[in-house]
């Protein structure tokens, strides 16, 4: 619905394995310029990414509570790998982000499928990241009385658990902290989408926050498309953080995709202990991407 709304979107397509004529058509009585259009069935997918500028991929199952992110990773490998093989085809030099968990392993696979088929680029293959930074600026503007809308926090590192690092150090206005709000403020900004999922009770994970953090990096690509550059964090193939292929920093976007990684940039001793303890787990997760495209 928020895409719908955004004018510089033409083309809607919506693409799942049941049910999308009823969404479809609900969205398009929305008075915005946008054509919907549905797909429904793996036989569908080629229509639903052909030629397509930016393809946005949330498909897959949600976590339940007691879950990690990386446990959902025997289901949904095999969903990204099947519609990025398609993409491959049809959409080669699409702008992908890819949402679906656990990212710090779907995007490596996303690669490793555009790299079989010869046409990886890796400026156009994104890990969403966007509800990390947008949880970290709602807790950081209400604990210190910010403008939420005006409050600026680099995220970086992945998108699981302790490899989500905050640099509070660098928010935006300029705000002090003491130690014990950066260790309080740290681990509930890690641990923000396992809160949701508790709270929901077994009934999925975060939907409406995602909803609006995909949305807003989706814009944010189809504006750099049109030539309107913006930052944003976003988790790809990097050389940002020595000894890690993969990493999220802040990214200048354009119209090809990442234009400049612009790096981890200033940080204190503490966000340097959390960077270099994310390597490892980080390294894990990529393996095990990599590892699952070239074994099938």
């Amino acid at each position: 619905m928020l895409l719908k709304q955004d004018n510089l979107v033409k083309h809607l397509a919506l693409y799942d394995v049941v049910g999308t004529a009823g969404v479809a058509a609900d969205l398009s009585h929305i008075d915005t310029n946008a054509k919907v259009t549905a797909h429904t069935g793996p036989k569908e997918l080629a229509a639903a990414v052909a030629d397509a500028d930016v393809i946005v991929i949330p498909a897959g199952v949600p976590r339940k509570p007691g879950m990690t992110r990386d446990d959902l990773f025997n289901t949904n490998a095999g969903i990204v790998r099947d519609i990025v093989d398609v993409i491959a085809v049809e959409a080669p030099k699409a702008m992908i982000a890819i949402i679906t968990n656990p990212v710090n392993s779907t995007v490596p696979i996303a690669s490793e499928v555009m790299k079989k088929h010869g046409v990886y680029d890796k400026r156009r293959i994104f890990g969403v990241t966007t509800l990390d930074v947008v949880r970290a600026q709602a807790f950081v503007a209400e604990l210190k009385g910010l403008d939420a809308t005006k409050t600026v926090i680099p995220v970086v590192g992945g998108h699981a658990g302790t490899t989500i690092i905050p640099l509070l150090s660098q928010v935006t206005p300029k705000v002090n902290f003491t130690e014990d709000e950066i260790m309080k403020l740290t681990p509930k900004i890690q641990d923000a989408g396992t809160e949701v999922v508790k709270a929901k009770a077994g009934a999925g994970s975060a939907t409406l926050s995602m909803a609006a953090a995909g949305a807003r990096f989706a814009s944010a690509l189809v504006r750099a498309i049109k030539g309107d550059k913006s930052v944003m964090c976003a988790y790809v193939a990097s050389d940002a953080v020595k000894g890690v292929d993969y990493f999220s920093t802040p990214l200048e976007l354009g119209p090809n995709g990442v234009e400049k990684i612009l790096g981890v940039g200033k940080v204190s001793k503490f966000e340097q202990s959390l960077i270099d303890a994310s390597v490892e787990e980080l390294n894990k997760n990529i393996k095990k991407g990599v590892a699952f495209v070239k074994g099938n």
